[in-house]
């Protein structure tokens, strides 16, 4: 167990905006230490001319919020005077990307004041889903708050609702000029709005097959009607739908590399990376290697470097006999990735048998 946890932070951007990045350095000991409704809270920093901190709590801030990490924005000069600001928490990736499948955005500004000093989210992560993620290194976690103040004169400047717009676009069917068949259902959409978010719709309904497209549905095959709901869904509203739960994230990811939509695809494997279990794992690692997933194949096959791991996933007949009949060399590089250096002779023959 780390011995000690400390916030270290850096500072990002300007005056009215800024990014502030915290690093969690000894989860487990912030954890083990802090019980439900205690937090670390970070140095100050200043955005538009006040302080603000960030309160970290490892066990949750409420007490039926305990299976969750919260963390909070806190003004510390809110008593002066109400600061209105807008606010995103982010999970850094390895590489200091934020994690879209962890990343959560204010949906309205936010006013603080004395009576109300914090603002945040209560179960900002489930702390069983970040553990078995990537994003846990070497128990530290690293999390990005990006702060904007926003002055009297620009509260009158409501925040975008594109998004909100083109979906009710979608819904009315308003000008739909191309129309799809997926499992027996007609679903309308507009070319122009599914060319601009994929390039392969784009080739497809300005190309080749624009002319036969304009005559008759578009059937697609491989494909059930509530996966391209969703699809179409995420390629109107920049968002996938409420019903995003694993096994839509799988049939999604499919969807999103077929038509080459890469946002989607990066948050359906995030989603799966963090979902893996022993029901899941031989269809998820089936899945990467079919479709050269690779983030996905490397978490499953790290999951399954656990030999408890792997004899719950052969337990698991339905899943392992699909793995096995569609894929079997990957039984080759689990098997490889159990065995201990020094039975090399023991892992040569067994290859040489599977040829």
């Amino acid at each position: 167990m780390t011995e000690k946890c400390k916030i270290s932070a850096a500072m990002v951007s300007g005056s009215e905006e800024r990014s502030y990045v915290f690093k969690v350095d000894g989860y487990s000991r912030a954890k083990a230490l802090l019980k439900n409704g205690q937090c670390v809270t970070s140095d100050p920093f200043s955005v538009g001319g006040h302080d603000w901190a960030v309160e970290y709590f490892p066990n949750g801030y409420l007490e039926d919020c305990s299976d969750f990490i919260s963390v909070y924005l806190f003004c510390e000069t809110a008593d002066a005077e109400d600061v209105n600001a807008k606010f995103t928490l982010s999970v850094l990736d390895k590489n200091g990307e934020p994690v879209p499948s962890y990343s959560r955005t204010s949906s309205a500004t936010r006013t603080f004041s004395r009576k109300v000093t914090n603002w945040g989210y209560n179960e900002f992560i489930k702390k069983a889903d970040l553990e078995a993620s990537a994003h846990l290194r070497d128990d530290c976690l690293t999390i990005r708050c990006d702060v904007t103040v926003i002055h009297d004169e620009e509260t009158s400047v409501p925040p975008s609702d594109l998004h909100r717009h083109l979906g009710d676009l979608l819904k009315n069917k308003d000008a739909a000029d191309v129309t799809f068949q997926v499992g027996g259902q007609p679903l309308s959409a507009h070319r122009c709005v599914l060319a601009a978010r994929s390039s392969v719709f784009k080739a497809e309904l300005f190309g080749a097959m624009q002319e036969s497209s304009a005559a008759s549905p578009i059937e697609i095959c491989d494909m059930e009607a509530d996966v391209f709901k969703s699809l179409l869904h995420f390629i109107y509203t920049d968002s996938v739908p409420p019903e995003f739960d694993v096994v839509m994230a799988g049939h999604l990811l499919v969807a999103a590399d077929r038509y080459n939509i890469g946002r989607l695809k990066l948050i359906c494997e995030e989603k799966l990376c963090s979902h893996i279990d022993s029901d899941m794992v031989a269809t998820s690692l089936a899945l990467a290697e079919q479709h050269g997933f690779r983030r996905l194949k490397e978490a499953c096959l790290k999951f399954l470097a656990t030999p408890s791991n792997l004899e719950a996933m052969v337990a698991k007949s339905d899943g392992y006999e699909h793995l096995k009949s569609s894929c079997p060399s990957l039984l080759k590089e689990v098997i490889s990735t159990i065995l201990p250096a020094e039975l090399k002779v023991t892992k040569d023959i067994i290859m040489a048998m599977w040829k």
